[in-house]
């Protein structure tokens, strides 16, 4: 057991990468591969699942002996499948995909919100599965002909990688949780929910613990047991050791992911927006829930500013003026795809409030990392409100490296940001919980070294009101 290696794999948004750990928490990465995004119309974004399921395959060729795998994934994301070829019916349908909100403003007009939310604990958001998973039934040639053979298969991409590197239809509790057709009360798949979509609830894999046995994987003649599974968030929530209630981390990724640990009981959330969601369930354990909340655009905001020509280099995100520049009247709606948590609202638009001749280049990028933080702690106040969080947060993600962000956040809330010197917390996550599948119970000897930024006593909530203001004004400024 000493010389134990553990594999994860960190599927997602941007591409597929593979970090293997030792049972002394040194870790390595031999490979990553980027993928194809596919926009074929405004607002619709798709991957090809064969090219990302090829790029697991190279990734997991690089590993060498391991002896398990975990896999963390996309989550929202979703495939449909011939079971007898294993192809796909049509692209992956991307978490950020907004085909769908026309069906989701219909069904908000038939009144049929509350009944999701209350089995689900999500609202209709094009962010979740459910409605995509109703568009391939509705467009996509054949699939309704499969479901009727009994060929069909459809789930979240984990479930399509695990067909093809196991040979099994199956999910894990985290990742159903996602989809807006589990409810988590039952612990099943709901079948009103799944007339609700449109979903044919015999195409849906099986449900599993977050670990155990999912099947062998054989690659370069090595057969490992795969024996995690777990959408990326929440692999992050694990590794950054957030397991009792209270609890707190965020992701800095394309968006801002935030998730805070509740217990064992489904938490109420008292009508805040947050979502109460099933964090992951262990064998013989009940599931331990949490509270998520999601900010659509973080890297993406930074990455626009850079698409529109505001900076060249990452760099010029530093040396800004003491003083914010909300503070100077500047502030930066970050809704470049809607508001999501607490207002899941994507009829509003990114916006730039107090602009004046006076204002430069820098005082812009200044407003961008400020208004992400805003927005962050918009979700982190409702959190506290509905579940008290502690004195420290954790954060990861691009962002997590950019002082003048983490100073600003910090003093805004009045907690402690806490960043691990792990930069693979998300790996972590995966290769702790796979090393737990495979039934080893000690703890492994991974690195708690971090960096800390304390709270200024400067008092910022006056700018948080402003901003609160700043952003009823971006709402409805979206054109369907």
């Amino acid at each position: 057991m000493l010389n134990q290696r553990y594999a994860a794999i960190d599927q997602g948004t941007t591409g597929t990468r593979v970090v293997v750990f030792g049972e002394d928490g040194k870790h390595f990465s031999p490979a990553a591969i980027a993928h194809k995004q596919l926009t074929p119309n405004p607002g619709w974004v798709e991957h090809d699942p064969m090219e990302i399921l090829r790029n697991i395959r190279t990734c997991i060729s690089q590993c060498g002996v391991v002896d398990a795998m975990g896999l963390a994934h996309q989550g929202e994301s979703v495939v449909a499948w011939d079971a007898q070829s294993g192809l796909p019916l049509y692209n992956a349908i991307i978490w950020q995909d907004q085909r769908t909100e026309s069906v989701l403003r219909r069904l908000r007009a038939e009144g049929v919100e509350e009944t999701v939310r209350a089995k689900t604990g999500l609202p209709l958001d094009t962010y979740f599965s459910g409605s995509k998973l109703g568009w391939i039934m509705r467009n996509v040639p054949g699939a309704d002909e499969l479901s009727r053979r009994g060929q069909l298969r459809l789930g979240t991409m984990d479930s399509f990688f695990m067909f093809h590197l196991c040979g099994t239809h199956v999910t894990d509790y985290n990742s159903a949780s996602r989809t807006s057709l589990f409810n988590i009360h039952t612990l099943q798949w709901d079948e009103e929910l799944c007339r609700i979509f449109g979903v044919p609830i015999t195409a849906l894999p099986e449900i599993r613990d977050n670990i155990g046995h999912f099947g062998d994987v054989t690659c370069s003649g090595n057969t490992t047991p795969l024996t995690a599974c777990i959408v990326d968030q929440f692999a992050g929530t694990y590794g950054h050791g957030c397991l009792q209630p209270g609890q707190m981390k965020i992701t800095f990724g394309t968006g801002a992911f935030l998730q805070s640990i509740t217990g064992t009981v489904v938490p109420d959330a008292q009508g805040s927006g947050l979502l109460p969601t099933l964090c992951w369930k262990l064998p013989g354990e009940p599931p331990l829930y949490g509270l998520d909340g999601g900010v659509y655009n973080a890297a993406s905001a930074i990455n626009w500013a850079k698409k529109i020509g505001l900076y060249s280099d990452i760099e010029e995100f530093s040396d800004f003026p003491d003083q914010p520049a909300i503070a100077r009247g500047l502030a930066f709606i970050p809704a470049l795809s809607g508001l999501g948590c607490p207002y899941w609202d994507r009829s509003a638009a990114g916006l730039w409030a107090g602009l004046s001749l006076e204002t430069e280049r820098k005082d812009m990028l200044q407003s961008i990392l400020e208004g992400i933080a805003m927005r962050s702690a918009e979700v982190i106040y409702a959190m506290d409100k509905v579940r008290p969080i502690g004195d420290t947060i954790s954060v990861d993600g691009g962002l997590s490296a950019n002082l003048y962000f983490k100073q600003f956040l910090a003093s805004l809330i009045q907690k402690r940001i806490v960043t691990p010197s792990n930069r693979e917390i998300t790996a972590q996550g995966v290769a702790l919980l796979a090393r737990k599948g495979l039934g080893n119970a000690h703890p492994m000897n991974v690195s708690t070294q971090h960096v800390t930024t304390e709270p200024a006593e400067r008092d910022l909530s006056p700018y948080f009101a402003k901003y609160k203001d700043i952003i009823s004004r971006s709402r409805n400024l979206r054109s369907e």
